[in-house]
């Protein structure tokens, strides 16, 4: 509790006042020691400062007699009390006189102190240029009503501790704005791109099933609701997200990730919400929070099933309300931040297995999205490589580099289960053991593929004639013989023709045994994928009578 200090002038009080109110320190202690210097020129037994935080009034400061810790954690809801509603629209003080005391709403200190009946009460209202901020209250225990000269000396110090309140949200405001690009800073340092590095990979997709994604995914960026992003480990969901951000009208904000399995759970809600200094053992400063680092830009929360169950609580009401409490911390803080959520575990199969909420589950499945796994998009991984080659000679890491039609060949035949990031770590391994010149087969260091059977010899005739070869398919185009300098073959030259050896050997067929798709180590609708990228069409197999030996 604050002592009040001796009485003073109202002149003296009111400059005193100005005075102290424009020195450094916390707000509230300035508050504290602006109310007990008020106590020289208006008695009281309390006088409190109220915050206006939505429809809530919070103490913020109080002094005199009656102050105690009860009082400063007292909350009125502005909706259940008509009269402090009435004050502050009207922007002028005001002394409540006994009816007042006696209406339906009471009085604002009802069961937190016993005021009598008809003691001296005072309501100040703090106006800022654009909306109310809160007022200031004055109760006496004596039964009187405040003289009209108290009440306008009062209007000015009210003034003055509004102007005081400005100035205090507005360095809150700038001081959570440097910690906000601060900590935008080091979450970007350590990102593997940004949002328009994403959507070039993207857009340079040539698989139908990620040139759909794409086109859904810039459809959904321009909503502003949660996405839920689904897709086996390593597929590229942050690479989607990112994309999402970029396309959005948030794209000027922040884009801040958040991998919930790399944090202990008793530090998920301190980097999801920050926390206030003193907060727990080890919090001594302040923190952010990838909350409040991403307003107005978009917080990706990776591998969301691994959120305790009382951090999704939490989650699910910011999605609902948008605000929230820092750790240790009864302020709530709203903020405007777009949620992606992303997963390689099936939600639906975790709500059900009671380790994910249900109503967070459809709060953040506005709109699901999956990521098909490489295997299924073969026709991607020519250009995957092309770009991490160009990321790793822009390095200075040697190069250039380029992959030979049966390293290509044999990417495309696998399995992909670690997907993107698999092929990444592969392709970075083949060029450390072959620093230049093309990529081959044994630099990959995949696993060999299970041999494909040897094509049966052609069966004879019943008059001894063997069957003949099928004729070949359609030959490249006039000028593809050779690559576009000094006749060097391009890499799409060299795929035509190692396809083409394929088809001749299995005799013209794609499937079965022996056939081109089990010759290459691809599948039959990868294979006719190609074929019909590169224009090619194999021929109907022919039969021709050659002379018995």
């Amino acid at each position: 509790m604050t002592e009040p200090l001796a009485p003073a002038s109202p002149a003296d009080a009111v400059y005193g006042l100005a005075h102290l109110l424009t020195q450094g320190g916390s707000a509230e202690a300035l508050f504290d020691a602006a109310l007990a210097a008020l106590h020289g020129v208006i008695p009281y037994d309390l006088a409190a400062i109220w915050r206006l935080e939505d429809d809530e009034l919070r103490i913020i400061a109080a002094a005199g007699p009656l102050d105690q810790p009860r009082v400063r954690r007292h909350r009125l809801r502005l909706a259940e009390h008509p009269l402090l509603a009435a004050a502050l629209k009207a922007g002028r003080p005001r002394p409540f006189e006994a009816h007042d005391h006696a209406s339906a709403e009471g009085d604002p200190f009802d069961g937190v102190l016993n005021l009598p009946h008809g003691h001296s009460c005072m309501v100040v209202p703090l106006c800022g240029a654009d909306a109310p901020l809160g007022l200031i209250t004055l109760d006496r225990s004596t039964c009187s009503v405040y003289p009209q000269s108290t009440v306008q000396l009062a209007g000015i110090i009210g003034q003055l501790i509004a102007v005081s309140l400005v100035l205090a949200e507005q360095g809150r405001l700038l001081d959570r704005y440097r910690h906000q690009l601060k900590e935008h800073n080091r979450l970007l340092s350590a990102a593997l791109g940004d949002a328009e590095a994403a959507v070039r990979r993207l857009e340079a997709a040539e698989s139908p099933a990620m040139q759909a994604l794409c086109q859904i995914g810039r459809q959904v960026a321009q909503a502003d609701v949660p996405v839920l992003i689904s897709g086996e480990t390593g597929t590229g969901k942050e690479v989607l997200a990112q994309a999402i951000h970029g396309w959005s009208p948030r794209v000027d904000g922040p884009f801040v990730t958040l991998n919930c399995a790399a944090i202990p759970s008793s530090l998920v809600e301190s980097e999801l919400f920050g926390h206030v200094r003193g907060a727990f053992s080890g919090a001594d400063r302040e923190r952010q929070g990838r909350f409040r680092t991403a307003d107005r830009g978009t917080l990706l929360l990776d591998e969301v099933a691994e959120l305790p169950l009382d951090a999704q609580a939490k989650l699910l009401r910011v999605l609902q309300e948008r605000r929230f409490e820092p750790v240790g911390s009864d302020r709530s803080i709203t903020v405007d931040t777009r949620v992606i959520a992303a997963s390689h575990v099936n939600l639906a199969e975790a709500v059900r297995a009671g380790k994910f909420r249900e109503d967070l589950y459809w709060r953040l499945a506005v709109f699901p999205l999956s990521v098909p796994p490489l295997r299924s998009r073969p026709e991607d991984i020519p250009g995957v490589v092309a770009g991490l080659f160009s990321r790793l000679e822009r390095r200075g890491q040697r190069g250039p580099w380029r992959l030979s039609p049966a390293a290509l060949a044999r990417l495309q035949a696998d399995e992909w289960p670690g997907n993107v990031r698999q092929l990444v770590n592969v392709i970075e391994r083949a060029t450390i053991l072959c620093p230049r010149g093309p990529i081959e087969p044994a630099h990959l260091g995949l696993a060999p593929l299970a041999a494909a059977p040897t094509s049966p010899a052609p069966p004879e005739d019943p008059g001894g004639a063997r069957t003949a070869p099928p004729p070949p398919v359609s030959a490249p185009s006039p000028g593809q013989e050779d690559g576009p300098e000094h006749g060097f073959p391009t890499l799409e030259d060299e795929e035509r023709l190692y396809l083409q050896r394929a088809l001749d050997r299995a005799g013209g067929r794609i499937y079965g045994v022996g056939g081109a798709a089990a010759l290459a180590g691809l599948k039959p609708s990868t294979l006719q994928s190609r074929l019909q990228r590169l224009g090619m069409r194999p021929a109907a197999p022919a039969r021709s009578e050659e002379p018995a030996p």
